[in-house]
Parts: structure tokens; sequence; C-alpha cells
């Protein structure tokens, strides 16, 4: 019997990559997805649970597993406020990764971003890693968090800005103090987030841009 994975977020860019990678994965025979409406995605591994993340008790049921995956998260433009976009990207996230814990959930993977630090006067950067520090005090018996760079892939949604960034990144990442900056796709987070699972020990641990890369390579 394989395993039972837990996903939110499932519908961004790094959350699709995941699932189809997932679903090729022969030790996953389950995955739950936690979204507040239809994914779309259709596979005999796969349930879908319509919840609520302002509610609980409509989500505190689906938890039971052994792994839960954490891709979610949205953009200031997309939620309206730094308010709004908080809730979503520390307390949404924050909120599941407890309640999973307390329904038995051994492991957890957290995809956060380069740069996360609780004291950053950036706003983006604090509050990843303000989700950070509270997740890592949470009891799981192995924490496993990724910090990529800009993401490449191809988003539901084009942003402008985003694929500027990743082109000018792509360009100047010969430069050593960019090179840290640079694209990585989707597809490499998504395979180095299982592949963490498999060759890391009980624990926290924090994998860095170069580290992703090289995780995604392992077997």
């Amino acid at each position: 019997m394989g395993q039972t994975a837990i996903v939110i977020g499932a519908t961004g860019l790094v959350g699709t990559a995941l699932i189809k990678t997932l679903i090729e994965e022969d030790n996953f025979s389950e995955i739950k997805l936690l979204h507040r409406r239809e994914t779309g995605f259709t596979n005999a591994k796969i349930k879908e649970y319509i919840i609520n993340f302002e509610k609980p008790d409509s989500y505190n049921s689906y938890l039971g597993g052994d792994v839960l995956f954490s891709t979610l998260g949205s953009t200031l433009k997309k939620s309206g406020s730094k308010e709004a976009q908080y809730k979503i990207d520390y307390h949404y996230q924050f909120n599941i990764a407890k309640a999973a814990l307390d329904s038995g959930v051994k492991k957890y993977v957290l995809v956060s971003s380069v740069g996360a630090d609780p004291n950053s006067k950036n706003f983006y950067s604090r509050m990843k890693g303000e989700l950070e520090e509270s997740v890592k005090k949470l009891k799981f018996q192995q924490i496993i968090i990724m910090q990529p760079s800009i993401l490449d892939g191809l988003r539901k949604e084009f942003r402008l800005l985003e694929r500027i960034g990743i082109t000018i990144t792509r360009f100047m990442s010969w430069i050593p103090g960019i090179r840290k900056y640079r694209p990585i796709h989707a597809n490499i987070v998504s395979k180095a987030m299982i592949n963490s699972l498999k060759n890391s020990d009980e624990g926290i641990f924090t994998y860095k841009l170069e580290e992703i890369f090289d995780l995604a390579e392992k077997k």
C-alpha cells in the first residue's frame, strides 16, 4: 500500500506540476486535493475535497495521510491587499499544517521562497520567513522547506512582470550575485519535493536553489 499525499495549492504553478509528478510516483497511491473549488484533475489516485479555509470543520476530517504538501500562495494584485495575501500565504497554510499534524500526518513539505526572512523589510520575504519560523515549531517528524527563486513554467494567467524578470535573470545568471535568483522550472521543484522525502532523514531541512536543482536529479 502506497502513501497518501495531501496537497493544498494544487492549481498553482508548482501545485499543478506536483500533482502530475505524484500521479507518476509508485510510492503514492492516494492524492487528496483540498481546494476552494473543483480543480479539474482526474485520475484514479485523486480524491478531491472542496473546503473553506476559513472553517476548520470543513477540512479537518480530510487530513488523514502521510505527507502534507503546501504550495498555496497568492500575489498582492490577485489577493487585493497585503492583509488578504497574508491570510492566504501565512494563515491558511499554517492552520492547515497544524490541523494535519493533529490528524497524525508525519511529514510536511512547504514551498517557500528565496530570501525568506522574518526580519526582512520586504513584505513578501518577511511573510514567507514568518511562515517558515512558525511551521518549524510544529512537531512533524520531517519538515522540508523549499526556497526556489522565480518560478518558470506555463501559468494559467499571464504575468508580464514575471516573464520580464525570468528573461532578465536567465540572461544574467552567469553573474555570481544574480545566479541564486535565476529561474527554476516548476517541474524541477516538484521533482525535488518528492525526492527530498527519500533523501532527507527526520528533522528540519531547508533547501535553497542549487540544492533544489541537485535534489531533482536524485532518485
